[in-house]
């Protein structure tokens, strides 16, 4: 057979494949998959936007970050990064109380990254969507090769410190020699990018790891009927949260007086793998409790 075209990996796709590689071959994964009635929660939702109380438009990936983050508050295990040596069956798993999500965003050029949002454990509505929205615009003055570059090197510059010497020469001739290196810029071209301010241009503080993952499918794929089986845990992180499209159908509702009915419903599917060397079914457990709650009693979002 003849290939119509070949496309070789740029930088992007370097990264993107090494790290799910990594995933595949090192985290055991496990988790549930859940179905949420989120139609009232929905309508609380446009309550709140045509409320004139945000600044910033508020949208429901953003709402979803917010509840998955109050979640975390109680599911702790999930927001954490694992080190595990196989050699000697030793390992351990730190914690953490920032919330640093790691969100795939789609790029000017079509392509797809995994931008960074710090610190989404204490942000109000408004505060999430006005960071979200300077993301954004950052990406905008962004030479993505040369940020996805300079997170390469501190990963290269991190197996060195560990030793590991082959994995270092390794991504060295693959990013610099060759017909298909990485090519960075270099010279004036250099000079003037490195001349837009920080506050102006994503740096590899925005796209190195966060404390867990949470990418939404659905919104690739809207009304399409179905659900996340499968999305790679990106180590150290021990947790990868995928939700899927919205969709109208039949759902078991029980009113007020007990009785129960079937009615057209809107539903959202939600996806939580885990690392099973760091967590258990039951950690999960506290992170669907809020996301129940909240699509119970949605007016809780009005004071977000």
């Amino acid at each position: 057979m003849k290939p119509v075209k070949t496309n070789h990996f740029g930088i992007q796709r370097k990264i993107v494949a090494n790290m799910t590689s990594e995933s595949w071959f090192t985290t055991p994964h496990a988790g549930p998959v859940a179905e949420f009635d989120v139609t009232d929660l929905l309508d609380t939702f446009e309550k709140l936007r045509a409320s004139g109380r945000l600044q910033y438009k508020l949208s429901i990936n953003t709402l979803m970050l917010k509840i998955i983050a109050e979640g975390l508050k109680d599911a702790k295990t999930l927001n954490a990064h694992i080190s595990y040596d196989h050699r000697f069956v030793k390992g351990k798993v730190e914690l953490f109380d920032e919330i640093h999500f790691s969100v795939p965003m789609v790029l000017p050029n079509g392509e797809m990254m995994t931008i960074n949002f710090h610190n989404f454990e204490s942000k109000t509505l408004d505060e999430m969507s006005a960071y979200i929205a300077d993301v954004s615009r950052r990406i905008k003055n962004t030479n993505m090769t040369e940020a996805m570059f300079e997170v390469s090197m501190d990963n290269t510059l991190t197996a060195l410190k560990h030793l590991k010497i082959g994995t270092v020469l390794g991504r060295l001739v693959g990013a610099k020699l060759g017909k298909y290196r990485v090519k960075t810029l270099s010279g004036k071209e250099r000079r003037e990018y490195l001349a837009i301010p920080e506050k102006d241009r994503l740096t590899k503080r925005d796209i190195e790891q966060g404390t867990i993952t949470v990418s939404n499918l659905g919104a690739a794929d809207r009304g399409r009927v179905g659900h996340c089986s499968f999305l790679e845990i990106i180590p150290p992180q021990v947790a990868v949260i995928a939700l899927f499209a919205v969709t109208e159908r039949p759902w078991v509702v029980t009113r007020e007086n007990g009785e129960k009915e079937i009615a057209i419903r809107k539903i959202l599917p939600v996806t939580v793998l885990f690392d099973h060397r760091a967590c258990e079914y039951s950690d999960v457990i506290p992170l669907m409790n809020k996301i129940q709650d909240v699509c119970s009693h949605p007016e809780q979002i009005m004071d977000w």
